[in-house]
């Protein structure tokens, strides 16, 4: 399963640089594209266990507000927010009337799939488009990345005392610290490397990226048990089939859209 998740992040690694430098309407693109499978996958987890979100809401919601966030910030956001309530609160009355016996709480599924996909995955698109938004969103991926490689390989061999036992018992809080301390160092070193093309006059620095993979490295694993909760609850071991042991887009990104959120507002802060 190793050799198989390392492979396809090789493969897959050369298009991810090319779509992030791009920049563009591509990156848009592709952001809304597995935010739009991922809130797929988010649905039919809750339809697998005797609910019934709004699949089509749930997707357009991703992709529309990934879209919005591209073409003009968060200018619109209230105004399309409050027109997805509306639309999923008008959708789960007539699934209501026409029989359906939670509607209340697929409702509510709908509602925090939308929010959690479409508004906290769009900051993926907010951090890219940030003034050296690239070099940014360089060091809070990779500071996500090598936290969770550095929390798998020193939790595997040293791990002793469980960080969740209930939402994921083979972590440990060995790992965990391991993860912080390799994901900060990670935001130093390529800090200093993206600092040569970023140039002096941007706000990469060592001390900035080492803030900022800090803060990714603390508090991202959330993502990571928050999307654990949600398969445990349904009794799924993976969201998905889509990426040979990857599992879905959902499991590859948990982690990835507190990155973005937290990558934006440190970036914020200290430009």
């Amino acid at each position: 399963m190793l050799k198989e998740r390392i492979a396809i992040s090789l493969l897959l690694l050369p298009a991810l640089l090319w779509v992030i430098a791009d920049g563009s309407w591509l990156y848009a693109a592709g952001v809304s594209l597995v935010l739009g499978l991922a809130a797929a996958e988010y649905g039919l987890l809750f339809r697998g266990h005797g609910l019934r979100p709004a699949l089509p809401l749930l997707v357009a919601g991703a992709v529309v507000l990934s879209f919005s966030r591209f073409v003009s910030g968060f200018e619109h956001a209230p105004l399309i927010l409050a027109a997805l309530c509306l639309i999923s609160m008008t959708w789960h009355l007539v699934d209501f009337e026409r029989g359906a016996p939670r509607s209340g709480t697929d409702f509510a599924v709908t509602l925090g799939g939308i929010l959690y996909l479409g508004w906290i995955g769009s900051y993926l698109i907010s951090l890219r488009r940030l003034p050296d938004g690239e070099w940014w969103l360089l060091l809070a991926l990779p500071s996500v990345w090598l936290a969770d490689s550095f929390a798998y390989l020193i939790g595997r061999a040293y791990g002793r005392h469980r960080l969740s036992p209930r939402l994921s018992p083979k972590k440990s809080w060995e790992g965990y610290l391991a993860g912080v301390v390799g994901g900060a160092a990670a935001g130093a070193v390529f800090a200093l490397l993206w600092r040569i093309a970023a140039g002096p006059e941007s706000g990469i620095s060592a001390i900035n990226g080492l803030i900022l993979g800090t803060t990714v490295s603390v508090l991202a694993p959330l993502g990571d048990l928050g999307e654990s909760m949600i398969k445990r609850e349904v009794g799924v071991k993976d969201s998905g089939t889509l990426l040979p042991g990857h599992g879905g887009a959902l499991d590859r990104i948990d982690s990835w859209l507190w990155a973005g959120v937290l990558g934006f507002y440190v970036a914020l802060w200290l430009s």
